[in-house]
């Protein structure tokens, strides 16, 4: 057991303590990642592709030993005692692994015996009914849709009640109707205090949901605020347009924090700023529609922390 649960301090919900993990090629995934997640917080943990967080979660899961330091759930050494700190856990993994030839119900009574949980038909029908499942309870797995099956990742994940759940890119590739289920239901278990840990590439989603944000790069966590004091001590504000015709003109492409197609967020720091840009994209001959200028959002502050495009 961690020394917290003798200090009469509440432990948090999940603390990383100097976390490390090299793996045989010399890759250094983790270098010292320490933070920690409170009871009831809904948090996020971003990054680019690469940047450690899938690692990270795999070592909470305990599908991966870290080469240094450790993991406490709840004030219980996930080292020491990994089925106890597992059991505090909902994990909701990216990849969809399944019996192919089990029903979806089959697939949750199952997994509700791999901890020691029995007759919890109840319990199943209403996760069932949260995740729009209900019509498909006796499909077999092989029968659903990626979408589908990624509802049952989540129902999996949920059967024994865990006080702390870990949703590993829930929402990707599925549609929006299966989005706003999810994060109702989802929304619910965190009013009823539950701990909600977030990745998503889905910045407006962690903007919207999450009180508190880590964003990892290269392994390391470059960021950890509220998300309100993230996007306040992003500097100046931001022009938003769609280039219609012409290119950038190259003195510019310092300030560019995102393009999309041709649509370009540009970093400014005034009006004058703005208006020296607009100057330069007009003598450099663009076509412009779609202006607009105003505070930034957590894709910009991302971007710009990680140095991304």
């Amino acid at each position: 057991m961690t020394s917290l649960q003798n200090t009469g301090k509440r432990p948090p919900a999940v603390a990383f303590e100097g976390l490390e993990k090299r793996y045989d090629t010399g890759t250094m995934a983790l270098k010292g990642v320490s933070f920690e997640v409170e009871e009831g917080e809904f948090f996020g943990l971003l990054g680019p592709n690469g940047a450690g967080k899938t690692t990270l979660i795999s070592c909470l899961a305990g599908l991966t030993t870290p080469t240094a330091g450790r993991i406490v759930v709840r004030g219980t050494d996930a080292a020491l005692d990994r089925r106890r700190a597992s059991q505090s856990l909902g994990i909701v993994p990216q990849e969809i692994t399944f019996d192919p030839f089990l029903t979806v119900r089959e697939t949750l009574r199952f997994q509700s015996g791999y901890w020691g949980i029995r007759r919890n038909d109840d319990w199943i029908d209403e996760i069932l009914t949260e995740l729009a499942l209900t019509d498909k309870a006796d499909t077999t797995m092989r029968m659903l849709s990626g979408g589908m099956k990624r509802r049952v990742l989540v129902a999996q994940a949920l059967v024994h009640k865990p006080p702390v759940i870990v949703l590993d890119e829930p929402t990707a590739g599925v549609d929006v109707e299966l989005r706003e289920h999810l994060w109702d239901f989802i929304g619910r278990l965190h009013s009823e205090g539950r701990t909600i840990i977030l990745t998503t590439h889905y910045l407006a989603e962690a903007q919207q949901l999450c009180g508190r944000i880590a964003i990892m790069k290269q392994g390391e966590v470059v960021a950890l605020e509220r998300t309100e004091t993230l996007l306040s001590n992003f500097e100046g504000r931001v022009l938003r347009c769609r280039i219609e015709a012409g290119d950038l003109p190259a003195a510019l492409e310092g300030d560019v924090l995102r393009r999309h197609g041709s649509d370009v967020t540009l970093r400014i720091t005034d009006a004058d700023d703005a208006l020296a840009k607009l100057e330069a994209m007009r003598a450099a001959g663009l076509r412009i529609e779609n202006l607009t200028v105003g505070q930034p959002d957590l894709e910009d502050v991302f971007l710009a922390i990680t140095g991304g495009k």
